[in-house]
């Protein structure tokens, strides 16, 4: 399969490629890593700043609780 790359910088990806990670259900967003001279687009979930917060809350997990863990993180090994 061919990807062609517009003036734009932009990339199509063929509808084949697509539909092989989940027909309808496709990704939009994807992760780019160059590796070893190769362009490598992995599907990605972008999830909403609203949505962690509902999950925090629905977790019970405050503010100050993340204040701690991110002290708790940071201290030397």
């Amino acid at each position: 399969m061919l990807a062609k790359l517009t003036a734009k910088n932009q990339l199509t990806l063929p509808k084949r490629a697509l539909e092989a990670l989940g027909g309808e259900a496709a990704p939009t967003y994807f992760e780019v890593e160059v590796r070893d001279g190769s362009i490598l687009l992995t599907p990605a979930r972008v999830g909403s700043a609203d949505a962690v917060r509902r999950k925090l809350s629905e977790l019970g997990i405050t503010e100050a609780d993340v204040g701690d863990a991110v002290t708790w993180a940071r201290q030397p090994l």
